[in-house]
């Protein structure tokens, strides 16, 4: 009798254990933030050619990274390859562009312009190594019909400079 209770208090024993998943939830929130500061605009200065160059018409995006760690992240930002919206065009459309460092918080980020990299033909790096802002410039020219002279045809065009912060 007494086998009998210790093993009946065994198996109630067991089949009394549960098991509850316990979760543990957190939010983080990017320490770097960009916000467009100076809005891009084409001038048109012949029949072939969109730019931003304000001697021409145009109006160059101006792009201002804010972040609060220093060493935390990359700035990455890439002119137009394309349109995102255009008139339907005739002939091929080659874009050029180049990003540049034009104002920083401090003078301890003088160097990134020289110290950046680029990963690809039309994106430039840029590591932010000190908290603080830094403005980037980013100018496109795109050019219908190549050697031909193409002119563009008459309506709206619109092409996105894409800027991000990446986590090092």
């Amino acid at each position: 009798m007494k086998n009998f209770i210790v093993t009946f208090s065994l198996m109630l024993s067991c089949s009394l254990i549960m098991a509850e998943n316990i979760y543990i939830d957190g939010e983080v929130e990017s320490r770097c933030s960009i916000v467009q500061d100076t809005a891009g605009r084409y001038g048109n200065p012949s029949a072939n050619v969109l730019t931003t160059v304000p001697a021409s018409g145009g109006q160059v995006p101006i792009i201002r990274f804010d972040y609060s760690l220093a060493n935390a992240y990359y700035a990455s930002i890439s002119t137009p390859v394309s349109f995102s919206s255009s008139p339907s065009l005739s002939d091929s459309t080659v874009f050029t562009g180049a990003i540049a460092v034009t104002q920083t918080s401090s003078s301890d980020m003088s160097g990134y312009q020289a110290a950046s990299t680029t990963p690809a033909s039309n994106t430039r790096q840029y590591s932010l190594t000190h908290a603080g802002t830094t403005w980037f410039s980013a100018t496109s020219v795109a050019t219908h019909g190549g050697g031909n002279s193409t002119p563009f045809p008459s309506g709206s065009y619109r092409s996105i400079v894409l800027a991000s912060c990446i986590a090092q």
